[in-house]
């Protein structure tokens, strides 16, 4: 990334057939999708890491298919977030690195981790997690963020510790999954999940202003004051922060028009 303050907004992935002839023009061929929508959005969320990897050549693929400054994050396996013991993970992280991610090269943002709704907070093996992520591979540096679905990691020792490894909290809008708003590295990461395609923009107009408040809010230092926070007595360090935010809903078909409107009201 060449300077903070940067505010990326995306979807989750590219290859959505309901998108074809509502997103994508009817005359585009599937194979120019991620050509077209790295050309409307600044960021992408690759999920289909979560299921299974990749070859080197396709992530050279998706660098050269996009242009200069975008930026994918990239979801990390359920193989190794899927496990009773998380400090038991190096082997399958050692898999999921070696399946050519930095290939990508300086369009390589977080890698976000994703726990189930059942996995509870043992702060011993959740640090023994965090300390097996690597900071760097093949010299690109490397950033994570984790996003938590049990109650149970409602507690201010939860952000303490992603603030002592330098890991960024993924705030969750959602329906039934804590919201946990607490800044705790040099980037934010939000996924907002409560969307829905009766809207044309997935999100209502007042609730895109709103949301464009709180991303410009995160990128310029501070925090938004109307988001729960699991520690509100810890004020982080104001100073500017890129910020990614993903429009990922059940039905996801207006996800991209709402990404679209919500990029151009923080750039407005």
């Amino acid at each position: 990334m060449s300077s903070p303050n940067q505010i990326r907004v995306g979807v989750g992935g590219w290859t959505f057939e309901p998108w074809r002839g509502v997103f994508y023009p009817d005359t585009l061929k599937q194979k120019d999708e991620l050509g077209y929508m790295s050309r409307q959005l600044r960021s992408i969320e690759i999920n289909g890491t979560y299921y299974s990897s990749f070859k080197p050549d396709s992530w050279r693929k998706w660098r050269d298919e996009t242009p200069d400054g975008f930026v994918f994050t990239v979801k990390g396996s359920r193989f190794t977030t899927n496990r009773k013991v998380l400090a038991d993970a190096g082997e399958s992280l050692g898999k999921f690195f070696d399946q050519g991610i930095s290939e990508l090269g300086d369009k390589l943002g977080p890698i976000f981790w994703q726990f189930a709704n059942s996995k509870k907070f043992d702060p011993d093996d959740f640090e023994g997690f965090l300390s097996l992520l690597p900071k760097t591979l093949d010299g690109v540096p490397l950033r994570h963020a984790v996003e938590v679905r049990h109650d149970s990691f409602c507690t201010p020792e939860f952000p303490a510790l992603l603030r002592r490894h330098y890991i960024a909290n993924v705030y969750a809008d959602h329906a039934t999954y804590p919201e946990i708003a607490d800044v705790t590295a040099d980037f934010v990461y939000a996924r907002l999940q409560t969307g829905s395609d009766d809207i044309d923009t997935a999100y209502a107009p007042k609730d895109l202003d709103r949301w464009a408040g709180r991303l410009k809010a995160w990128a310029n230092g501070g925090e938004p004051e109307d988001l729960p926070k699991v520690d509100p007595g810890f004020l982080p360090v104001a100073k500017p922060r890129d910020v990614f935010a993903f429009i990922i809903h059940e039905g996801k078909v207006r996800a991209p028009h709402g990404a679209v409107t919500l990029q151009g009201l923080v750039d407005g």
